[in-house]
């Protein structure tokens, strides 16, 4: 019997350690293979996935940096098409597709049919330069947090006598040096921008943005530097979650409209000062605002308004490579 020529679907389920792949086409039954997470078992996968001088699409989730030297090496073979999906959409199929158990191995069959059955978007891999900037401001995303977890410890120790007086020392020392290390990651990441022609225009344009300051710009830009160019400004707010999910069933199920909050968790907390601020101080931006409160919102859902219209906004300035512009803001609001 003639082997098949078909091109070879393949799925990855990426983890720290292991790449536990399954691959075949339509018309072959899928046989799994295991490889380390290391530079040879990437090679390794790369080599499988095209036995025999195959084409292959290759769907792998995004696991953050687990996922990307692997997506990077087979986005560099030759003959091998790249899919990044996000684990959220992986998680419905494997649900529709009727798959209970959860394994590894079940994990790969399960993108494999994916590969096979759903359309295919292929992956750009963004620049290393926007790879750097998202990995420095997540890690300042990182150290925020911690600083905010012990600030809230310091309150407490505050409060009362009964504790030693090393333990609100040390937490204030502690503070101090996260402090510093925010201030040199962030001072690594402007350089790193200000180094990259494309990305310094994008900061200068989001910089023009009253409400928008530095850590904001970067935050912003990490996020956003990195999506592929052929999204829209709806898909980008479906990206950050904040596309409203209506739900209606009948006459009577009719909850209140809420955000999908199925997206970049990065992106959408990047929006939230920003859109704080310039409800504060961008008078095109309080128009808006202002507007939307006589009709019965909340401030909440105000905010997240504002948080979707500046997200449109920003769009729109980098796609012309043009600064804020208050009045264009206000008539397309």
């Amino acid at each position: 019997m003639a082997k098949s020529t078909a091109m070879r679907m393949v799925g990855v389920d990426v983890s720290a350690r292991w790449l536990d792949a399954a691959r075949g086409a339509a018309d072959e039954a899928p046989t799994g293979q295991q490889f380390a997470n290391t530079a040879a078992g990437q090679r390794q996968l790369a080599r499988w996935a095209t036995q025999g001088g195959r084409a292959a699409r290759v769907v792998l989730e995004a696991t953050g940096l687990y996922s990307l030297d692997v997506a990077l090496t087979l986005q560099r073979t030759a003959r091998v098409e790249v899919m990044v999906l996000n684990p959220r959409v992986s998680k419905e199929f494997a649900g529709a597709y009727g798959q209970r158990a959860r394994t590894d191995a079940t994990a790969a069959v399960s993108l494999r049919e994916f590969a096979a059955r759903m359309p295919f978007t292929a992956w750009v891999p963004p620049s290393a330069a926007a790879l750097a900037v998202r990995a420095l401001m997540r890690r300042v995303v990182a150290l925020v947090e911690m600083r905010v977890q012990e600030a809230n410890r310091l309150h407490a120790v505050e409060r009362t006598a009964a504790l030693p007086a090393v333990l609100g020392e040390d937490l204030r020392a502690h503070q101090r040096e996260l402090t510093r290390r925010l201030r040199r990651l962030e001072q690594e990441a402007l350089a790193v921008v200000e180094a990259a022609p494309e990305l310094r225009s994008r900061y200068r344009r989001l910089r023009s943005v009253a409400g928008i300051g530095q850590r904001s710009a970067l935050l912003l830009l990490a996020e956003l530097a990195v999506l592929p160019p052929e999204l829209g400004a709806r898909q980008w707010v479906a990206h950050a979650g904040i596309d409203p999910r209506p739900i209606r069933s009948g006459s009577s199920v009719h909850p209140p409209v809420r955000i999908s909050k199925r997206g970049n968790v990065y992106l959408r907390r990047a929006l939230f000062m920003p859109a704080l601020v310039a409800v504060r101080c961008n008078p095109a931006v309080q128009r808006f605002a202002a507007a939307l409160a006589p009709r019965g919102k909340a401030p909440l859902q105000v905010l997240v308004a504002v948080m979707r219209k500046l997200l449109h906004a920003i769009y729109g300035m980098l796609r012309t490579d043009t600064d804020f512009d208050g009045e264009k803001f206000r008539r397309a609001a």
